[in-house]
C-alpha cells in the first residue's frame, strides 16, 4: 500500500536540510528495524506451537487479515489526526499480526529457504533504499504508476486465488519483486525530501508512516521472493 498523493514539500514549506534529511531517513529505518524484529518474535514463537495450537489459531486466519487491513487502512487515513505514539502503537500491532502470518509460512517451508529469501531481500531492499538515498533523478513522477501497479498486483493475487496456476502465480511474484523494488527507492527519496513528513503533517508523524512504508516495502519483497525461490518442506 502507498500513500497516493504526497504533498510536495516546496508547496508546504517543509524540505529539511541535509542533515535533518538524513536524521528523518534514520529515524524511519529505526522503526522499521524494531518492527521487523517483532515480526520475526512472534512468527517464532508461532512456528514453534504444536500442531494443535496452530490449528486453532488457524481459525482466526479470515479475522487476523482483516485486523491487518484495518489497521493499514486506519493509520494511513487517520495519521494527521492522531498522535505520533499512537500512530506508532498501530504500526507495531501490524508487526505483530504480519508475525502471525510468518508463523505459518515458517511451518510450510524449510528454514534454508526462509534465510535465503530473507537474505535476498535484505539485498535487493538495501540496495534500492541507498539508490533512492544518493541518485539526483526525481522519482516523484513515478508514483502514480507504483500505484497503478499495486492495484494491478492486488486483482491479479485475487484472481489466483480462485483460478490458480503456476504461470499466473509466478507472473505475479516476478511482477511483484520488480514494483517492490522500485517503490522501495520512491519511498526512502519521498521520506528524505520531507515529502511524507509534509503530507503526515509532522516529521514524527512522517517517521512512523515513512517507517510503515519501508517495513511494507521490505516484507512483501520477501514473500514474493519466497514464493519464487522457496521450497516446501
Amino acid at each position: 500500500m502507498m500513500i497516493n498523493p504526497y504533498a510536495t514539500p516546496g508547496r508546504v514549506g517543509v524540505r529539511p536540510d541535509a542533515r535533518l534529511a538524513q536524521a528523518f531517513l534514520t529515524q524511519a529505518f529505526f522503526w522499521m528495524f524494531l518492527g521487523l524484529l517483532l515480526t520475526t518474535g512472534v512468527g517464532a514463537i508461532v512456528a514453534g506451537m504444536s500442531d494443535a495450537q496452530v490449528t486453532d489459531l488457524a481459525g482466526l486466519f479470515l479475522p487476523l487479515i482483516i485486523a491487518q487491513l484495518a489497521i493499514a487502512f486506519g493509520l494511513t487515513l487517520a495519521i494527521r489526526r492522531i498522535p505520533a505514539s499512537v500512530g506508532l502503537l498501530l504500526f507495531f500491532a501490524y508487526a505483530a499480526l504480519t508475525g502471525v502470518t510468518l508463523g505459518f509460512i515458517l511451518r510450510v517451508y524449510d528454514l534454508g529457504s526462509v534465510v535465503a529469501a530473507g537474505s535476498a531481500a535484505a539485498a535487493v531492499f538495501g540496495a534500492a533504499a541507498v539508490y533512492g538515498a544518493v541518485t539526483k533523478r526525481d522519482l516523484s513522477n513515478i508514483g502514480a504508476y507504483l500505484f497503478m501497479g499495486l492495484i494491478g498486483l492486488i486483482v491479479a493475487m485475487f484472481v489466483n486465488v480462485f483460478v490458480g496456476g503456476t504461470l499466473l502465480s509466478f507472473g505475479i511474484s516476478v511482477a511483484g519483486v520488480v514494483i517492490f523494488t522500485i517503490l522501495t527507492a520512491y519511498d526512502v527519496q519521498q521520506i528524505q525530501s520531507g515529502a511524507v513528513a509534509a503530507w503526515a503533517g509532522a516529521m514524527e508523524k512522517g517517521a512512523v508512516m515513512g517507517a510503515f512504508k519501508l517495513y511494507l516495502d521490505f516484507i512483501n519483497l520477501f514473500f514474493m521472493l519466497l514464493r519464487l525461490f522457496g521450497n516446501r518442506r
